[in-house]
């Protein structure tokens, strides 16, 4: 797991090296173990290094072959490398390294841009094909790794992350407000191309783009290609229920397994004490070549409403396979001091209450192993939360069932809330619709499901994870985003699936590998009650970022709507019960870090 980044310079131009190393410092911390970087003509690219399979320097980045005359640089982990290897060899290729980056060159060198469809992982990469003088930029089916560009004078970049291209300069920095109407609405989602920022965008997931060098000094027009769709659609032949709990024991094993397998590092468990995370351990617990599993837990302050830690149930799942388990509780006190380094970890600002919470597990996680295993994704792939039963038992149009409950503020409130320049269409309505309206699934709730994986968690808990991980070289994989097993889950019945309040599939798998009160507890939610609950220091930390005068002059929210929100924020919760005013202050704080003085 890496940091990417790079430059094409058209015409005369020629990347500039300070550049590419202000970018590359903007990564340092995703890549810890080694720095690379390659100038040569027209193209730049550098690379910071988090080394887990093949540690030796013939894995070292940028990977140059200067026979076949490409360059790659490559973020992310391919799980069937080793077979692809076998593979390519008998093909003739060779190779002088071990490592899954000279796997996917030697793809491309037999595939050319086909290379991604035989790829199966999570990744962002870009090559430069020398030969044919072009760029060629992917990422993976999920989006699990990032990857964001931008046109700049007389050249196209590209980063892993966003703070990096504006570390590079040059950037557009003024609000988009399609983006922001997104953004405000769907839960701080800003569906790809699209960022906040104008000047910047982002690779969509199971895309690939080319970008050819230009002899004059406007880059080309060149527009993302999609190499891979969900279909949400019944197979020809139906599968009794019996058949579908194994079907899907078999692919979530071998899944889990494979995530393990792949890393010349140990691998732990990010342990929340939910069922999809004790599931991993329990699935992980099966397997032979597993003798000292690491387990990591963290918890908060409790509050008179809430719990701030699901200790009762982690340490269930770690007294039945003896894991080496670590546990953290923070204070409140220290979640507030570092709130703002974890808004400094953002690509994009990230209103996910546990944003800070995986932040600072990261920290104490990266200290122990450089791998860890997560249950992000479960709850989309099959159906967990709350709202699919009540979406799917509501009338209406597809939008009417979806939008009460998930909109973070309708169109009406969104004009409440910013300042007359970002007016606009219901642009959320409006990508929501499309999206929900794509071909390829059979019923509604087939449609939500879809949109929810293949879009909306890839920039709301995928991206978190992403970010908070890498801010120490920690990756995070996701079995659950497997896309074999994403494909498989996306052809059963969604009744199946909303059965026992949902999960119900995981909930069978799980009976025999979990205690009885992992399994039937209700539904939980990372608990972080200072920030679900706006009162005291919290309340103090945001009414001074939305009072500020950078905030005033910015003159993106309107003051009496502010105003409103800090008088009785408890009083104002979106449909998945976030705060809004921690919204509104989130995005103020991520402005005045990432983009005041980069003007």
């Amino acid at each position: 797991m890496c940091g990417i980044c790079g430059e094409l310079g058209f015409g005369n131009h020629k990347p500039d090296r300070d550049t590419l190393f202000k970018m590359m410092d903007s990564l340092a911390r995703r890549g810890p173990d080694d720095a690379g970087d390659f100038l040569r003509g027209p193209i730049s690219l550098g690379h910071q290094r988090l080394s887990v399979i093949d540690l030796s320097k013939r894995a070292h980045q940028p990977l140059v072959d200067e026979n076949a005359k490409l360059i790659i640089v490559f973020n992310g982990t391919i799980y069937n490398y080793r077979d692809l290897h076998r593979e390519l060899l008998a093909k003739g290729h060779n190779f002088h390294s071990k490592s899954d980056t000279e796997v996917v060159l030697k793809s491309y060198l037999q595939w050319k841009e086909k290379c991604v469809e035989h790829l199966h992982g999570m990744f962002a990469f870009a090559l430069w094909d020398d030969a044919n003088h072009k760029l060629f930029l992917a990422r993976d089916r999920l989006g699990i790794k990032p990857l964001y560009y931008c046109s700049v004078p007389h050249g196209f970049r590209f980063a892993s992350t966003l703070p990096a291209l504006l570390a590079g300069g040059d950037v557009n920095t003024r609000i988009d407000p399609i983006a922001l109407h997104h953004h405000l609405t769907l839960h701080g989602v800003v569906p790809a191309p699209r960022t906040l920022l104008r000047g910047v965008q982002k690779l969509p997931p199971g895309t690939t783009l080319t970008i050819p060098f230009s002899e004059n000094s406007k880059p080309p027009i060149s527009s993302p290609k999609r190499y891979w769709q969900l279909q949400a659609r019944r197979p020809e032949i139906p599968k009794t229920e019996k058949e579908w709990i194994e079907a899907v024991r078999t692919v979530l094993k071998e899944t889990v397994d494979n995530h393990l397998r792949v890393a010349d590092v140990p691998v732990g468990v990010l342990l929340s004490g939910g069922l999809d995370s004790s599931l991993l351990v329990g699935l992980l617990a099966e397997n032979e070549n597993v003798e000292n599993l690491f387990t990591f837990s963290i918890g908060f302050e409790d509050t008179l409403e809430e719990r701030g830690s699901e200790f009762e149930y982690s340490d269930q799942v770690v007294a039945r396979y003896h894991t080496n388990h670590h546990r953290y509780i923070i204070p409140n006190e220290q979640v507030l001091d570092r709130l703002p380094e974890a808004i400094t970890a953002m690509s994009e600002p990230m209103v996910g209450q546990d944003a800070v919470a995986f932040y600072l597990l990261a920290e104490q996680v990266s200290q122990v192993v450089k791998v860890v295993q997560s249950g992000q994704g479960a709850d989309e792939v099959f159906a967990g939360y709350f709202w699919y039963p009540l979406m799917n038992a509501a009338q209406g149009t597809d939008l009417e069932r979806f939008k009460p409950y998930y909109f973070d503020r309708d169109h009406e409130e969104f004009l409440k809330t910013v300042r007359p320049y970002y007016y606009g269409k219901d642009y959320t309505s409006q990508i929501v619709t499309e999206l929900l309206a794509q071909e390829g699934a059979d019923t509604f709730l087939d449609k939500v499901l879809r949109m929810d994986v293949t879009t909306l968690i890839v920039d709301d808990p995928v991206k978190r994870l992403d970010n908070m991980t890498m801010a120490y070289g920690l990756e995070a994989r996701v079995p659950f985003l497997d896309h074999h097993l994403v494909e498989l889950a996306a052809s059963m019945p969604p009744e199946l699936k909303l059965r026992e309040n949902g999960k119900y599939v995981l909930k069978k798998i799980a009976h025999d590998l979990l205690p009885a009160a992992v399994i039937d507890r209700p539904k939980g939610y990372f608990p972080m009650p200072a920030l679900r609950y706006v009162r005291g220091p919290f309340l103090e930390f945001m009414r001074d970022v939305l009072n500020s005068t950078a905030c005033r002059q910015r003159q993106l929210f309107q003051r009496n709507y502010v105003d409103q929100l800090l008088a009785t924020p408890e009083e104002y919760k979106t449909p998945l019960q976030g705060s809004k005013l921690w919204h509104l202050a989130l995005l103020e704080k991520w402005l005045q870090i990432h983009v005041d003085g980069k003007r």
